[in-house]
């Protein structure tokens, strides 16, 4: 009988710490490193300690001097393994989950800033032991890898090799509604037919303006102050004889971002065309 109560309490004691227990927290909602619209292939090698994936973009524009996304919301950290993985970024999301962005050719955000999902944190590249731009992602609990789930859904099982897999992402596609993104532009801005100024079609007001996304064309601006991204939007003042729907506006003139950025005024960036 001894031996029985003895036993019993023991499952008891196994049964209280079950249920006291501190429960795994759940994973944020991760989505793609990578700008809304875009697609990238993937791949896993062997070699890898944790579950990392690495991506390339397979959409016709160039994997280099891509902008990287925040997966989701938290505290970045700006790190840099000339040996190893380059400039790389950690993003703390709480309960435990992180996300690796490693080989960036440069940082978008100061070291302890807080980034929303879809902000920009870096510049895709290839510093470190790297054979080429690229994206190195990984998301961890408590330290450990995770297999890499977007929006929910595993990527799992991993591919060994390029273009066998393909991811499209739809971070930071929310925008202003209706596929508007609404920015603010210091100044009057000319309106042209393409990503350079060829061929003028009309003005776009100074104020706050709707755009539908962006393309990498001729630099506007120089020194210090400039910016390669044009922005599709319609123009408020159309030249006689021209077309003032879907011009192209030089992201130089928008109030709030830097060089080389383009984003609307929640911070999200503006997809690409």
């Amino acid at each position: 009988m001894r031996s029985i109560r003895i036993a019993l309490l023991g499952l008891v004691a196994l049964v209280a710490g079950l249920l006291t227990a501190t429960p795994a927290a759940a994973a944020p909602n991760f989505k793609a490193p990578f700008p809304c619209g875009q697609t990238w292939t993937y791949s896993h090698h062997s070699a890898e300690v944790r579950q990392a994936l690495d991506f390339v973009r397979t959409d016709g524009g160039a994997t280099a001097g891509t902008p990287v996304l925040a997966s989701s919301g938290g505290t970045a950290h700006r790190y840099s393994q000339p040996s190893g993985a380059g400039n790389y970024i950690a993003i703390d999301h709480g309960g435990g989950w992180q996300t690796y962005y490693f080989h960036l050719a440069s940082y978008s955000v100061a070291d302890g800033a807080s980034v929303s999902q879809g902000q920009q944190i870096g510049v895709t590249g290839s510093t470190g032991n790297s054979s080429g731009a690229h994206i190195h992602y990984e998301q961890l609990y408590n330290g450990v890898g995770q297999t890499i789930a977007i929006n929910g859904q595993s990527l799992a099982p991993y591919p060994g090799s390029y273009y066998s897999k393909y991811l499209t992402s739809d971070n930071g596609c929310g925008g202003g509604g209706g596929g508007k993104y609404w920015a603010d532009t210091f100044a009057d801005a000319t309106g042209y037919a393409a990503a350079g100024t060829g061929d003028a079609q009309g003005v776009l007001n100074a104020g706050t303006n709707y755009v539908y996304c962006k393309v990498w064309g001729a630099q506007a601006g120089s020194g210090s102050s400039y910016n390669h991204w044009w922005l599709k939007t319609d123009l408020d003042t159309v030249y006689a004889g021209k077309n003032g729907r879907g011009a192209y506006v030089s992201a130089y003139y928008l109030s709030r971002w830097g060089n080389d950025e383009a984003r609307d005024n929640n911070g999200t960036v503006i997809p690409d065309c």
